[in-house]
C-alpha cells in the first residue's frame, strides 16, 4: 500500500517504513511525530484519486533529523570576450522523515 501525499507543495510517495527528505520543516525537533492531511492518491488493491484530496486519508511520520544539508550547487556565470566571471553556490536545508503509518 502507498500514497502520494503533498508536503511542503512537493508530491512524495509514502509508505510504511520509507525514509523521505523534504524542504526543511521549520519548528521541529528529534522524535517528534508529525501529520500530513494532503493525500492526493492511495493505492491498497484499489486506487482512489482525491478531488483534490482523500477524505479521511492521512500519513503520520517521525522526524528522524530536523536539518540535513543537500550537496553543494554552483552556480557559474560568464560572458565571453568581456572579463565578466561569477560563481556562486548554496546547499538546500532538508528534514528527514521516516513515515510510521498510513492511514486510509
Amino acid at each position: 500500500m502507498y500514497v502520494i501525499v503533498e508536503i511542503q507543495g512537493q508530491q512524495f510517495k509514502a509508505e510504511e517504513g520509507k525514509k523521505l527528505f523534504v524542504h526543511h520543516i521549520k519548528d521541529v525537533e528529534a522524535g517528534q511525530a508529525v501529520e500530513f492531511e494532503k493525500v492526493l492518491l492511495v493505492d491498497n488493491g484499489k486506487i482512489t484519486v482525491g478531488a483534490p484530496t482523500v477524505e479521511g486519508a492521512k500519513v503520520v511520520a517521525e522526524v528522524t533529523c530536523p536539518l540535513v544539508k543537500g550537496d553543494k550547487v554552483l552556480v557559474f556565470h560568464k560572458r565571453r570576450r568581456k572579463g565578466y566571471r561569477k560563481l556562486n553556490g548554496h546547499r538546500e536545508q532538508f528534514t528527514e522523515i521516516l513515515i510510521k503509518q498510513v492511514v486510509a
